[in-house]
């Protein structure tokens, strides 16, 4: 009985291993990607690593504003795509696509306005191999350059986010092979001076990526619109802005607060990075190794969080509502033991990665040891992001806020601050208290979906 109610069968597996692993894929080798653009600037030099890690953080915010804000339509968009309704699917993506670029608007006029103000509060001096006035410039220039991206990003996101809430990843995960190849090679001839081309790095960086979401977003426009009988709902999308009060009203309810809650939680990973940065620019270096490659194996829960999202809502839209709550714990046990795997991999080859790096031993030493708190925390993480997706599919959006910005603030940022400035600990120690208050995280999340409180239709609208 208890392995019936956690384990479900082949078919069940097949099913879902086919929504999350065009997933993976894309995500795998864009993290992959990231990684190596990462080890080529790292290459170069500890500033020019540092000042482009600095950005991306920044950037990180940008990014989830546009994320939260087309997967809270997106909640609807997986509903009405599961009980049949062509033309709200066309009133949806109509919306994720206004909504990314007035995204892409406010996060220009902000990182322009107080963008040089932002990045020095990443900079201390810690005596060591970094120096701040030369990474300030680097970031500067990098910042700037990344601005010509922000349109092609936010459309390609609107367009991806539709696709995938109807059941279609592969189509989305062509356009990222594509762009991350051309990233990678762009990232080569710029930074490097390959081909004729001049050694520009940090800015050659920042222009290849600029290139790569150009040739992201035409690809999925172009496919997207090329294949009407296979995506009927793009037909007649931009005769008119129209998209009917009442479901502007529901979107938005879910758009704006999950919007909110990605930005508050980049946000929050951005200040505890800040928080850890207090130790001196070697632990900044350390953390962008870290997260860069734990990216890479991040993609078991992320993917997988994408999937449970994309297969609970198009049940709960066809008011399977029963089935949608025996295959949730069946996912969350899926994905852990997919994590408990991948977590142990990323454990033995750690010490691997931070070679690749031009940087000093220290901070390879102390990467090496963030990357294995990561590891050990990443069947954690898994259990967490499942319950998210889980209250997410059912529009429980408050909830999830509470359970992830909420958390942020209020429980990690304060414990890092106070570990930062108060306790003599280093910052391994004070990482690995933050990183386990996650426990807490997984057992409020799995006690909301036990109790059922996402499991409803909010498919319905009124023209």
């Amino acid at each position: 009985m208890i392995k019936k109610k956690l384990f479900g069968s082949k078919q069940f597996y097949l099913h879902t291993l086919s929504v999350a692993i065009p997933i993976m894929i894309q995500q795998g080798i864009t993290n992959f990607v990231n990684m190596l653009d990462n080890i080529m600037i790292g290459r170069v030099g500890t500033d020019e690593m540092s000042g482009v890690a600095i950005v991306n953080e920044l950037l990180f915010v940008f990014n989830l504003c546009i994320f939260g804000g087309v997967a809270g339509i997106g909640i609807f968009t997986s509903q009405i795509y599961g009980k049949g309704d062509e033309k709200g699917v066309r009133y949806t993506m109509r919306l994720q696509l206004m909504f990314a670029l007035v995204i892409v608007g406010a996060g220009y006029l902000i990182l322009s306005l107080f963008g040089d103000s932002l990045i020095p509060l990443f900079l201390t001096d810690d005596g060591g191999a970094g120096d701040v006035e030369r990474t300030y410039a680097f970031a500067m220039t990098y910042l700037q350059l990344m601005f010509i991206g922000f349109i092609p990003f936010g459309l390609a996101q609107g367009y991806a986010s539709t696709l995938r809430a109807c059941g279609e990843t592969r189509l989305p995960m062509m356009s990222g092979v594509i762009a991350v190849v051309v990233n990678l090679v762009g990232n080569y001839v710029l930074i490097y001076g390959k081909a004729g081309f001049p050694a520009l790095g940090v800015a050659g960086a920042a222009i290849a990526t600029v290139l790569s979401r150009f040739v992201e977003m035409a690809y999925i426009v172009v496919r997207t619109h090329a294949r009407v009988k296979m995506y009927p709902f793009v037909k007649g999308l931009y005769r008119s802005l129209y998209v009917p009060l009442d479901l502007v009203k529901k979107c938005l309810s879910k758009g704006l607060p999950l919007m909110l809650n990605e930005a508050l939680w980049a946000g929050g990973m951005a200040t505890l990075t800040q928080n850890y940065s207090l130790r001196g620019l070697s632990v900044i270096a350390a953390m962008n190794i870290t997260l860069t490659i734990s990216n890479v194996f991040n993609i078991s829960f992320i993917a997988m969080g994408n999937a449970i999202g994309i297969i609970l809502g198009q049940l709960l839209g066809a008011d399977k509502l029963a089935q949608a709550k025996e295959d949730a714990t069946k996912l969350t046990v899926f994905s852990t033991l997919i994590c408990v795997a991948t977590g142990a991999v990323l454990f033995l080859v750690a010490s691997l990665f931070p070679q690749f790096y031009n940087t000093t031993d220290d901070i390879r030493a102390i990467a090496t040891s963030l990357i294995r708190v990561c590891a050990a925390c990443m069947p954690l993480y898994a259990i967490a992001n499942a319950a998210y997706f889980i209250l997410r599919s059912g529009g429980k959006i408050l909830v999830t806020f509470l359970f992830d910005a909420f958390f942020v603030w209020v429980c990690q940022i304060p414990t890092a601050a106070g570990l930062v400035r108060f306790t003599p600990w280093s910052v391994l120690l004070v990482f690995l208290t933050v990183e386990l208050l996650n426990v807490v995280k997984c057992v409020v999340g799995m006690t909301l979906v036990h109790k059922g409180v996402w499991v409803r239709n909010i498919a319905a609208y009124e023209e």
